[in-house]
């Protein structure tokens, strides 16, 4: 009988998501010991969403989707325990995480993952993350909280907009031109939210976007492209952030 393959999400942008994140707020909030298995807890929670997501969307298989997400899942758990034990103000972000969770598994039973609403509620649960590592570290209920949210939320709905633009929406020009808007946008918002220096994180972003959007674009490409991206935005969020502090 042929083994059954490690279970491991395909989707190469959610791997940024679950990362970029949680570093800019991890800086953002001064780094401890706790991030580590706060980082572990949040990275197998996500393993654990893309089997326990798959056995919702799919009636093959089903038992074997679930144990690879129970036995995720139970990793996380494990990981988790200690920073929520250390700041039990962590479980009040379970509040926002399970009713955007609920939305993907409402898309899921439906098939319809590559919904608009259904990306961004994926974007905005990874955002959240950056929220608990800034607020494990020195952080607050604060303006920079929801800048971290804020800031990442936007970097990686550019990225859905642009993705559609090169692949599966490349021939419906409209989404060329959301693309051409969304980061004409994205330069600006830093100004209006009091973040001017900002707009320098989504230069890369909108020089991406108004140079290839809607145009044949190889996977392998976009891949790095967009690993670039994560990298750049990373570093310039990091340095820029605290200016604001």
């Amino acid at each position: 009988m042929k083994a059954k393959k490690i279970v491991i999400p395909h989707e190469h942008g959610g791997w940024a998501m679950v990362t970029v994140p949680f570093l800019i707020g991890t800086v953002a909030g001064a780094p401890n010991v706790w991030h580590i298995p706060l980082f572990l807890g949040w990275f197998f929670l996500y393993l654990s969403s893309y089997p326990l997501l798959q056995a919702v969307k799919r009636s093959s298989n089903r038992s074997h989707w679930v144990r690879w997400g129970v036995l995720y899942g139970a990793v996380a758990v494990v990981c988790l325990i200690p920073p929520l034990i250390a700041m039990p103000r962590l479980f009040l972000f379970g509040i926002p995480l399970l009713a955007l969770l609920a939305v993907n598994l409402w898309h899921a039973k439906r098939r319809s993952e590559r919904a608009l609403v259904n990306d961004l509620c994926a974007i905005l649960t990874f955002a959240i993350g950056g929220a608990a590592a800034y607020l494990l570290g020195d952080g607050d209920w604060d303006r920079t909280m929801a800048a971290v949210v804020a800031f990442s939320f936007l970097y990686f709905t550019g990225s859905v907009f642009f993705v559609k633009s090169v692949f599966r929406e490349r021939k419906n020009k409209r989404w060329a031109v959301c693309s051409y808007v969304y980061h004409a946008l994205l330069l600006a918002l830093p100004l209006a939210l009091g973040y001017p220096w900002m707009s320098a994180a989504y230069l890369f972003s909108a020089a991406r976007a108004f140079s290839l959007a809607g145009k044949l674009v190889r996977p392998m490409k976009v891949g790095i492209i967009e690993i670039a991206g994560s990298v750049q935005f990373v570093l310039l969020a990091v340095f820029l952030l605290p200016m604001y502090a």
